[in-house]
C-alpha cells in the first residue's frame, strides 16, 4: 500500500512539473516568433532537443531492439515534431484562449483513438473525469477578463491535428514502447529528428540571417523551449505514461491553465472566485479520471 501511495505522489509530482514546463512553453514560442518565423522556431526547438540528447542516444542505441527504432522515431514525429510546427503556425494567428481550449482535446482524442484502435477500456467514471476537466477549462477561459477572438478560426485545424497526433502517440507508446527506458526512447527519437529539423533551418535561410539582439533573443528562447519544453518534458512525459497510464498523462493539458493564471498573478493580475471554482472543477476531473 505504501509503495502504491509513493507511486501516486510521484505521478502527481511529474504532472505538476510538466504543467509548469508546458504551460510556460507558449510564452517561449511567442518570444521566439518575435524575430524568427514559425518554421524556424519549431526547427530550433526540435534541433536543440535532439542535440542535447544525442550523447544519450549514442550510448544507448545498441540497447534498443532494431524493430523498435522505427516506432521510436514515429513516436518523436507524432508526439513532438509535427505538433511543434502545427502549434507555431497556429500561434501566429489564433487567440491564446481558443488555443488553450483546443489543446485540451488531447485527453478526448487519447480516449477515442484508444477505444477504436487500441482496445482501451474505460469506466464511466473516467469518461466523467475527462469531460468534467474539459468543462472546467472552457469555463475558465470564458471567465477570463480578455475577450476571446474567434477570427482566423480556420487556424484551429492546426491545433486539432496536433492534439490528434498526441492522442496517437500516447496510445502507441503505452502499447508498444513501455519496455524502453524513457530517457533512451526520447533520446533515440529526437536525435534522429535533428536531420529534418536542420534541413528546414537551412531551407528557411536561418543561417543567412544577420545576427542582432532580436535574432539572438528569439534563438535563445527557441533553444530553451527545445531543451526544457521538449527534451526534458518528453522524458518526464514518457515516465508519467509508464507510471500512471495514458489517460492521466494526456490530462497534463488540463494543468496548463494553472500555470497561465500563475504567470498572470505574478504580473499583478487578480484571480476571481469564478476562476478558482473553474480550477477546482478541472482538478476534480483529473482526480476522477485517475482515482
Amino acid at each position: 500500500m505504501r509503495e502504491q501511495e509513493q507511486k501516486t505522489w510521484i505521478s502527481w509530482g511529474i504532472f505538476i512539473v510538466l504543467s509548469l514546463i508546458w504551460g510556460s512553453s507558449f510564452i517561449l514560442m511567442k518570444e521566439g516568433m518575435k524575430h524568427l518565423t514559425a518554421y524556424q522556431v519549431a526547427s530550433l526547438r526540435i534541433f536543440s532537443a535532439g542535440a542535447i540528447l544525442l550523447p544519450v542516444a549514442l550510448r544507448n542505441l545498441r540497447t534498443i531492439h532494431r524493430k523498435d527504432i522505427p516506432l521510436a522515431v514515429l513516436s518523436g514525429l507524432m508526439g513532438t515534431f509535427f505538433p511543434a510546427y502545427l502549434f507555431c503556425i497556429a500561434e501566429t494567428r489564433l487567440d491564446s484562449g481558443v488555443a488553450g481550449i483546443l489543446n485540451a482535446l488531447t485527453p478526448l482524442f487519447t480516449i477515442i483513438i484508444g477505444v477504436i484502435f487500441f482496445q482501451m477500456k474505460l469506466s464511466p467514471r473516467k469518461w466523467a473525469g475527462v469531460l468534467t476537466g474539459l468543462a472546467g477549462l472552457i469555463l475558465l477561459v470564458m471567465a477570463g477578463k480578455k475577450e476571446i477572438s474567434f477570427s482566423n478560426i480556420s487556424y484551429s485545424g492546426f491545433i486539432i491535428i496536433a492534439t490528434l497526433c498526441y492522442g496517437i502517440n500516447v496510445n502507441m507508446v503505452s502499447r508498444y514502447l513501455k519496455h524502453i527506458p524513457s530517457l533512451t526512447l526520447a533520446a533515440t527519437a529526437f536525435s534522429l529528428l535533428t536531420i529534418p529539423a536542420g534541413f528546414v533551418l537551412i531551407y528557411t535561410g536561418y543561417f543567412n540571417i544577420t545576427a542582432n539582439g532580436g535574432f539572438l533573443y528569439s534563438t535563445a528562447s527557441s533553444v530553451v523551449l527545445g531543451v526544457f519544453g521538449t527534451a526534458v518534458a518528453s522524458v518526464l512525459f514518457y515516465v508519467l505514461m509508464k507510471k500512471a497510464g495514458a489517460l492521466f498523462a494526456s490530462m497534463v493539458t488540463y494543468g496548463i491553465p494553472f500555470v497561465a493564471l500563475g504567470w498572470g498573478f505574478i504580473a499583478g493580475e487578480s484571480i476571481t472566485a469564478i476562476q478558482f471554482l473553474c480550477l477546482g472543477l478541472i482538478l476534480a476531473g483529473v482526480y476522477l479520471a485517475n482515482r
